[in-house]
């Protein structure tokens, strides 16, 4: 097997150090193996409260009346099925989207329709659901399924809101049992450390990993809603 493309021209310190770092990206490679298989082996989480969320259709408008209340029970399409939430920070204190969590979005929309063959999977915000969808349609969302929450205190006991409003992004998993329970599986947020910022979800955006691969790395670089 070939360490990698070889071009013409290399030197030696170049192919030692390329073998190098080959190396400790297999080791990564498996680290991450490790903590995945410790993921799916965690015991039944703790059961959860059946909180309710608001759904409108995609042209919904201030004063506009077809808005529904769903379940997060009713949001699992089969028993056996996971449910993935992305808490977008959006609402109460985060008055303007936040254009990381956007970033985000805008990716997990064109693979919504990959992840529906295997997990059920919604975005949650705080914000109310008219601004919520007209900011899906600024930037042309149309296969997520955008949900608020605003109402209840389904960020705040997630850990994805503090008490005075202020947002923070967060993934997280749930399961339903036999007898319609839904307990939570895992959650994670970016900052998992006092001395790594930012980081914690990198890895559900290929984005950084892009920039990682360049000689600059990703820098300071921070995405916006325009550009």
């Amino acid at each position: 097997m070939l360490r990698h493309t070889r071009l013409a021209g290399e030197s030696k310190d170049y192919l030692d150090a390329r073998e190098e770092l080959r190396l400790a990206e297999i080791d990564l490679m498996r680290h991450r193996e490790k903590v995945a298989a410790r993921r799916r082996e965690l015991p039944p989480g703790p059961a959860v409260d059946d909180y309710v969320f608001q759904e409108g259709p995609a042209d919904l408008d201030a004063g506009d009346t077809p808005v529904r209340e769903v379940t997060l029970s009713e949001l699992f399409t089969a028993p056996d099925r996971p449910l993935i939430v992305y808490h977008l920070m959006y609402g109460k204190l985060q008055t303007e989207p936040c254009p990381m969590c956007t970033l985000w979005v805008d990716g997990f929309d064109g693979i919504a329709h990959h992840i529906a063959r295997n997990a059920d999977f919604v975005v949650a915000a705080a914000a109310d659901l008219p601004a919520l969808r007209q900011h899906a349609r600024h930037r042309g969302w149309s296969r997520v399924r955008l949900l608020s929450c605003g109402d209840s205190t389904f960020k705040y006991d997630l850990g994805s809101e503090d008490e005075h409003g202020e947002q923070d992004s967060t993934v997280s998993v749930f399961t339903r049992d036999g007898d319609g329970t839904v307990r939570h599986f895992y959650s994670t947020h970016p900052r998992m450390a006092a001395d790594i910022d930012e980081r914690g979800i990198d890895l559900l955006a290929p984005v950084w990993h892009l920039l990682d691969v360049t000689p600059q790395g990703r820098g300071d670089w921070y995405p916006t809603l325009d550009y």
